[in-house]
């Protein structure tokens, strides 16, 4: 390359009217100039015009190999440049990046934002472009790279540097020795310790600083496996350095042979470590408050005392740069020999560095190098040290002389290292952890063998068909593309990392001559540094995701994590029971994750989801009654309630809740809660903000009382929170908005909301930055696009929906941006992902306000309803802002219109001020969605008989309240029928309507078990339809749908798999109907559920409400769920006539299921048991009355077979406790049958009561009825438990 001296014309700035030049260095990869020093005359002279000398540097091949570096003759603090163009010419530089170095060997880029940092360049030869650094570097040398430069003209560069002198105390260790500071007494007793360095190593082991007591106190600091691990204990003499774990472990790549800084900082038991820029914060292990070490410290290694020059462990091998403890200069006062300091071994006060050249191939596909070899040599010697991510790549190729074969090395998998020629083969895990590992491959005659890491003793040893010569030509890394595999062969991909030191034929190979083109050859190489990086430093996975990394990027593993996407940000729970609720569940157990992709953990709640609202219960470790035997002043009774979460977690919850509570109950009776009466209370309980209550569950705050103590009322120890789950407002015009303070996401961003709208566009929400910005709208009726810039430039991502989405329906987004990619999904259409480039920048900062629902400008405004806003799991109120934001209204009315099909089986969905709730008041179903079956089992004689009012029109019946259904109409010349039944008992009547005008419909089943609907219309003819496509009393659920409108009857039956759906026609008639009024003496024996006639749900208003409903009841009716029963013998589960006792039965069965092969077996047990207690109970309490004690105790036995069966089929759970009680009570009005179940695990309780009413009568005809008891049934559960 032609260079001109004269044509170049640099200054550096170093300090205040300090100027410094020594030497330039110009040139590329093909070769070096050096123009020498340069006076202090054309420093003053360049001073008066810096940077518009005439002149510059332009080389004359203009290429991505050239560079420009200066020599400032000593370590500096550099803390900005500038450049300009070639003078007078076309030829300027438009970006370039920086390298720095002590020694003109081993170099490192400048990065920013951990990614190698471009610089802006030059637009045109003369203006000038300044950079100030972000942070200082202190480098002797400097090297600008161009990385693109004028299209119309070649590279052309002026530069300056600026910065200041740099001074440093420098120590070197050559790992045999040491500095020991020796304290002036015999104990050194610390409350706090600072301590800082810098230090630089090729080594990956070795102890930089070590202290310890007596009484079991140390402090150690030591690099293992280049990353630094600080133990510290205080006091705890159990604990011994020689075999803790590290207190903490910071850093990586820390053997690069470049300076690192560390800090410790510690504060009683609180220590911040710092290494670098990382900081973690941690506790001291140990008792203590005090840091005690005795004598002295040592610096480098553990001496052993009494043996000089042995150590306990390895020392530490490289510098030690300004080394301060507690505000002591060590390495000052071992320069200055001070009587403080005691040298082991050779310490020198000046950095030898070796002069060691490492290589970077960065391209998967075309990275390679070429080294000569010194061919038809018999034997081969090749070694060399590497370090990678990858788990596969190729190492080296080299085809043998004297056609030997062809010589290979991989590694594969991560940890094999693999040489097919002698099938050789080392396993050793983790060879791409990003260490450096050494490979030797000797070969002498047909000999081979191959050593990893230097360790003789488990070298691979083959031996080969041919005897083995030295090759011509070897490939490290790679092959070129336009090789045959006779010449270079590559089995798998491209080797991606760092090699050095490598030895072909026991010779080592000069890489800076590779680099000036006068060895080998080589494509894709950075040669003379080592450009690793360690992705996953710091973890950008969250929640405690794995991360692993390839040479290019990282990877989170989310398992067991609770959270999913590309760095485990985004919770697999939803955040309230509210949420659930909304996607259609019922009640029961869920995790729920209160602060979303906050770093809060998920917490177990119930979740009680009733027909109005939505109670999330927490519980506590602590819900039985304990007895208080006792206590004096001096010596409290206390008890604590653990929560099975966190008070972080809690608080979440509770701050996102509408409403909350938390009874706590003390059971006062013969206790006094006062001293005197306005005096200091005897007993109290203590909140979450540590303030104490003197009031109880029942009183209210203050009036220091127990109001449900002296009634013995039951317990309740549980946080119950109702959800506020909507919050949404409605935006009414274009320049409304709603501003929150700037959204904070530097590395990770989530956003999630519903929106309805009418409008064809408007933005959803926008925070800026000064260059950087994030925006979310609606840009066209049927796209919603995702805009931000980070700093690399603006992208879009945009979501296209098939149907128009501003159709005034609710619609769901979720938006997020993290280091990995940036997604945007749209309720459920496929999600738009793009990857984040790799290198750049990739901080969001943002800095103005957070604007929803328009812009600063006013402009472009969203019209219509955003509810349910979260960034980064964060709720935003916007209800609260909405009430003092003109243009904003809190509220959005029309949720029915996007979740009214929640409401099944005709329930109606009701419009609520936030949300929704299913009117199950027309439905003979209920629950939350009216989705859960009304059921109940009939006895022989058992009936239930509605009655209808006078004559209404149907449509009057237009209120919500559960009175109104009750004031009915009489049957019309339509119906509209459904019930599902179970039985397995012929002939049987199902249903019997009848009208004032004597007209009737009858459904029955046959003796042969047809389906068979008997009608009558206006005193015409009977009418028959038959449906005979199964025995319909087999003990299976059958559901039957009947709709007649005049006289055309259409029967559908919903089988176990097939629906059925006919027209039948009309039969003879038969006269009087003499068929029904048999099978009506006879009665049904099953279940039915969801009976329901027109709008009108008989069953379901004699269970819930028998006061109010014009319905009657006779014999025995028990709720129950047919389903459950199903398998069950009908004819057994049900009993005949009515029965009476005068004493009290209980029966406890307590039973384990460990395995489903056990279940039936101990379900026999259980019968067995339950069917010989009673039996045995009675004949012990009435020897007088045996007979009479027998057949109350049959009856006994039916009724709790019965529960059994129906408990067992739906509610079995493996490795659970369940504990029964069933109690038999003669009351003032009859016998009371209460039946509870208690779950070990959940502690939750299922309870039946029944209130069996005994008639004296029975020749009226009117059978036994039964009501469900409330009140005192669940107290004396309670009082069971």
């Amino acid at each position: 390359m032609k260079f001109e001296p004269e044509s170049l014309n640099l200054i550096l700035t170093l300090s205040n009217d300090h100027w410094h030049y020594l030497s330039v260095y110009v040139g590329g990869y093909d070769q070096t100039y050096t123009l020498g020093k340069v006076s202090l005359a054309d420093i003053i002279l360049s001073h008066f015009c810096p940077l518009s000398g005439p002149g510059g540097w332009s080389p004359v091949n203009s290429n991505a190999q050239q560079w420009l570096q200066i020599d400032l003759g000593n370590r500096v603090e550099i803390t900005a440049v500038a450049t300009q163009g070639r003078y007078g010419s076309s030829d300027w530089v438009t970006s370039y990046i920086l390298m720095f170095s002590d020694t003109g060997r081993n170099w490192k880029q400048y990065k920013q934002e951990d990614n190698i940092w471009t610089f802006s360049g030059n637009t045109n030869a003369d203006s000038i472009v300044h950079h100030k650094f972000l942070h200082s570097v202190k480098a002797r040398f400097i090297r600008f790279v161009p990385m693109e430069w004028n299209p119309n003209g070649k590279i052309g560069m002026r530069v300056e540097v600026y910065g200041c002198s740099y001074k440093s105390d420098v120590a070197d260790f050559d790992g045999r020795s040491s500095l020991l500071y020796r304290f002036n007494q015999k104990l050194m007793s610390t409350f706090k310790d600072v301590i800082s360095l810098k230090f630089k190593s090729m080594q990956g082991d070795g102890v930089l600083f070590h202290g310890e007591g007596q009484h079991g106190d140390y402090i150690t600091l030591e690099l293992q496996k280049g990353k630094l691990s600080l133990h510290i204990n205080l006091g705890d003499s159990k604990l011994r350095f020689s075999n803790s774990q590290p207190s903490v472990i910071l850093g990586s790549l820390l053997d690069d042979q470049h300076w690192h800084s560390v800090l410790i900082e510690r504060f009683n038991k609180q220590v911040n470590f710092t290494v670098d820029k990382h900081t973690q914060h941690f506790r001291a292990k140990g008792d203590g408050d005090y840091l005690d070490i005795d004598y002295e410290l040592s610096f480098g290694g553990i001496p052993v005392p009494g043996k000089p020059g042995t150590f306990l462990k390895k020392n530490f091998h490289g510098c030690i740069e300004n080394l301060y403890y507690n505000g002591v200069n060590i390495i000052d006062l071992a320069k200055r020999r001070k009587h403080q300091i005691y040298t082991v071994g050779n310490v020198t006060f000046s950095c030898s560095e070796p002069q060691i050249v490492p290589i970077t191939f960065v391209n998967s596909s075309s990275s390679y190098l070429l080294l000569p070899g010194t061919p038809q040599i018999d034997g081969l010697s090749v070694s060399f040290q590497f370090r990678t991510w990858n788990r596969d790549g190729l190492l080296l190729s080299t085809a043998l002389s004297e056609d030997s074969g062809i010589l290979l090395l991989y590694l594969e998998d991560g940890g094999n290292l693999k040489l097919p020629l002698a099938q050789a083969r080392k396993k050793k895990s983790n060879l791409n952890d990003g260490l450096w590992h050494s490979v030797s491959i000797n070969a002498r005659r047909n000999r081979i063998t191959l050593t990893l890491d230097n360790d003789a003793a488990s070298a691979a040893h083959e031996t080969t068909r041919l005897q083995i010569y030295s090759g011509n030509s070897y490939y490290f890394g790679g092959c070129p593309d336009n090789f045959t595999e006779s010449q270079c062969l590559n089995p798998i991909k491209a080797f991606q990392g760092c090699m050095r030191l490598i030895f072909i034929d026991n010779q080592p190979k000069d890489l800076i001559s590779v680099q000036q083109g006068s060895l080998g050859n080589f494509s894709d190489l950075h040669i003379d540094l080592c450009s690793i990086k360690d992705r996953c430093l710091p973890n950008y996975c969250e929640h405690g995701g794995t991360c692993a990394q390839s040479w290019a990027t990282f990877y989170c593993n989310c398992s067991d994590t609770g959270y999913t996407g590309a760095t485990c940000h985004n919770s697999i729970y939803e955040q309230s029971c509210e949420a659930y609720r909304h996607k259609g569940n019922t009640s029961g157990f869920f995790h729920i994750d209160p602060d979303g992709s906050g770093p809060l953990d998920p917490l177990y709640v119930y979740c009680n989801i009733t027909e109005d609202k939505i109670w999330t219960a927490v519980q506590h470790n602590n819900t039985e009654l304990i007895r208080v035997r006792g206590a004096h002043p001096k010596r409290p009774y206390v008890m604590y309630f653990n929560y099975s979460s966190s008070m972080e977690q809690l608080e979440a919850m509770i701050n996102g809740a509408e409403y909350c509570e938390q009874e706590t109950i003390y059971h006062c009776k013969k206790s006094r809660l006062l001293n005197t009466p306005n005096g200091m209370p005897f007993t109290w309980w203590i909140g979450r903000a540590n303030e104490k209550h003197p009031y109880w569950g029942g009183s209210l705050p203050g009036v220091q009382q127990c109001a449900c103590g002296l009634e013995e009322s039951c317990l309740d120890m549980r946080h119950f929170c109702n959800w506020h789950f909507w919050n949404a407002p409605s935006f009414n015009t274009e320049a409304s908005y709603l501003h929150f303070p700037t959204f904070h996401a530097e590395f990770s961003a989530d956003i999630s909301f519903f929106f309805k709208t009418t409008a064809l566009s408007g933005i959803f929400l926008e925070n800026l930055g000064i260059k950087d910005f994030i925006r979310l709208e609606i840009s066209s009726p049927s796209e919603v696009t995702f805009a931000l810039d980070v700093g690399n430039g603006p992208m879009e991502l945009t979501v296209l929906s098939p149907t128009p989405l501003n159709d005034n329906q609710w619609h769901y987004v979720q938006a997020e941006r993290n280091l990995k990619q940036t997604l945007l999904q749209v309720d459920d259409l496929p999600a738009k992902i793009l990857e984040t480039q790799e290198d750049g920048h990739f901080r969001l900062q943002l800095n103005s306000q957070l604007f929803v629902g328009g812009t600063a400008s006013r402009q472009k405004g969203f019209l219509g309803c955003i509810r349910s806003l979260h960034l980064n799991g964060q709720k935003l109120d916007l209800e609260e802002k909405a009430l003092v934001t003109p243009g904003v209204k809190p509220g959005c009315p029309g949720h029915c219109s996007s979740y009214g099909n929640f409401c099944h089986n005709g329930g109606k969905c009701v419009e609520k001020y936030n949300g929704y709730l299913c009117d199950c008041t027309n439905s003979p179903y209920e629950g939350p969605f009216c989705k859960k079956e009304v059921s109940a089992i009939f006895e022989a004689g058992t009936s239930v008989t509605y009655v209808f009012q006078e004559p209404y029109p149907v449509t009057k019946n237009t209120s919500l309240s559960s009175s109104a259904i009750y004031v009915d109409s009489m049957p019309s010349s339509k119906e509209n029928i459904a019930f599902n039944f179970l039985t397995g008992q012929t002939p049987c009547l199902l249903l019997y309507i009848d009208s004032y005008f004597q007209d009737y419909l009858a459904v029955l089943l046959s003796k042969n078990g047809n389906l068979q609907v008997r009608y009558q219309l206006s005193k015409e003819r009977v009418h028959v339809c038959t449906f005979d496509a199964e025995n319909f009393a087999n003990r299976r659920m059958h559901h039957v749908k009947i709709n007649r409108d005049g006289k055309e009857l259409t029967i559908q039956k919903k089988g176990k798999e097939n629906i059925f759906l006919i027209v039948l026609h009309v039969a003879d008639s038969l006269g009087l109907d003499v068929e029904v009024s048999k099978v009506n003496t006879i009665g049904f024996v099953g279940c039915l559920s969801s009976v329901q006639y027109n709008h009108i749900a008989p069953l379901k208003a004699a269970l819930r409400h028998p006061s109010i409903a014009p319905v009657s009841v006779k014999g025995i009716l028990v709720e129950a769920n047919c389903r459950s029963v199903m398998e069950a013998d009908i004819n057994t589960v049900t009993t005949h006539g009515s029965w009476h006792t005068e004493n009290i039965i209980k029966i406890l069965v307590i039973y384990n299921i460990t395995t489903m092969m056990m279940t039936s077996m101990i379900i026999m047990i259980i019968l067995m048991l339950i069917s010989a207690i009673p039996y045995g109970y009675y004949h012990y309490s009435y020897k007088k009355n045996s007979h009479k004690s027998y057949f109350q105790a049959e009856k006994i036995w039916r009724q709790s077979h019965l529960i059994l069966y129906s408990f067992i089929y739906s509610k079995i759970n493996i490795s659970n406790w369940y504990y029964f009680f069933l109690e038999v009570k003669k009351g003032s009005t009859g016998l009371h049958s209460i039946f509870s179940i208690w779950n070990s695990q959940d502690r939750s309780v299922t309870y039946s009561c029944i209130d069996f009413q005994v008639l004296k009568n029975l020749d009226s005809g009117k059978f036994p009825g039964a009501q469900r008891g409330q009140g005192p049934c669940l107290w004396r559960n309670r009082n069971y438990l």
